[in-house]
């Protein structure tokens, strides 16, 4: 029996992709290790040929291989010939190709993190910020570059008040990148909207990141109050408030009589000894799962067989094929 995929099938390279006869030993690829995609490299390509072949129809598209194949699925690995029906782990593979970088915890991160809750803007591949106040922009930049490493600059934009009836001058800080789009979206429950979003419990690592997260959300949702050493947030986000005042040992009611309720901040949270130090990962995840939705037999036709391609690789022994996890039988 011959393992592996049909020569035309393609395969996830670190420099694109190609078919699956073209894998020649010393070619970096793509896989997945703990929902993360990294890089595996070809030691061995062998071919046999066979007769049967299976095609393998999931959500977002399908491929040829061995029935021995085996696809990654939630409770370990299953043969592609009984595949159908089975939810199997898989990645964008338009997105193996972008930049991935090491994102750097402490203050800067937590106040980037706590602005963009507040004010900011996550898009699909881009995050940014448009304030009226160039000091809380430039300041949002240097945090931004500084836990990134992303080059962040101020733009001076307008736009319309609706209260004044004209337009304000203010300024944009804006950042192309889909992983930190997908960190920032992973962060907050997986849904950046201001009235939707989760608390983002990665600031929890330690006081100095969460201490950020707190000024940055201040910053953008909240202001100083004059007569108490204190903050005031006010937010229509309940449930995102409910979350952080047991951290800051305060009491929170939501209003009664407004869309949007307020909780104090007492510049001596901290003596309160009621935070707790978590540990959160800061990479966004990079798989999902899709579901099988077909598996049909694909017997050779006239006297052809199928050529297999298998690959051994190193240091992990699975490897992506149109973003599907897979790797041959042991």
């Amino acid at each position: 029996m011959g393992y592996g995929l049909t020569s035309k099938m393609l395969v996830n390279l670190v420099d694109g992709c190609a078919q699956a006869k073209n894998v020649v030993p010393g070619a970096a690829m793509w896989t997945l290790d703990d929902g993360r995609a990294v890089r595996t490299t070809v030691t061995e390509v062998t071919g046999a040929k066979a007769r049967q072949a299976v095609e393998v129809v999931t959500d977002h598209m399908g491929f040829v291989a061995s029935p021995d194949l085996l696809l990654a699925t939630p409770d370990g690995w299953t043969h592609a010939r009984d595949a159908a029906g089975a939810t199997v782990a898989w990645t964008p593979a338009r997105k193996l190709c972008r930049e991935r970088f090491a994102i750097r915890v402490g203050y800067e991160f937590g106040y980037f993190v706590g602005a963009t809750c507040a004010d900011g803007t996550v898009g699909k591949n881009y995050v940014s910020l448009v304030v009226n106040e160039e000091r809380f922009a430039a300041r949002y930049a240097t945090a931004l570059t500084a836990c990134t490493g992303l080059p962040a600059r101020l733009e001076p934009v307008s736009r319309p008040s609706g209260y004044l009836k004209r337009d304000l001058a203010g300024f944009r800080v804006r950042v192309v990148s889909s992983y930190l789009s997908d960190a920032l979206r992973h962060y907050v429950g997986g849904d950046p909207h201001h009235m939707r979003q989760r608390f983002p419990r990665v600031v929890l690592r330690d006081m100095e990141t969460f201490s950020g997260f707190l000024d940055g959300y201040v910053e953008g949702d909240g202001c100083r109050l004059r007569h108490w050493a204190a903050s005031m947030i006010t937010s229509a986000n309940v449930p995102f408030l409910a979350e952080i005042a047991p951290i800051i040992g305060a009491r929170f009611t939501p209003s009664k009589h407004s869309v949007a309720s307020q909780l104090c901040v007492s510049d001596r949270w901290q003596s309160r000894n009621t935070f707790a130090p978590e540990h959160h990962p800061t990479e966004p995840p990079e798989s999902t799962w899709v579901q099988v939705r077909e598996v049909r037999p694909r017997p050779a036709g006239g006297t052809k067989p199928f050529t297999f391609y298998s690959y051994r690789l190193s240091p992990h022994p699975t490897f992506l094929v149109n973003g599907h996890l897979v790797r041959e039988p042991w």
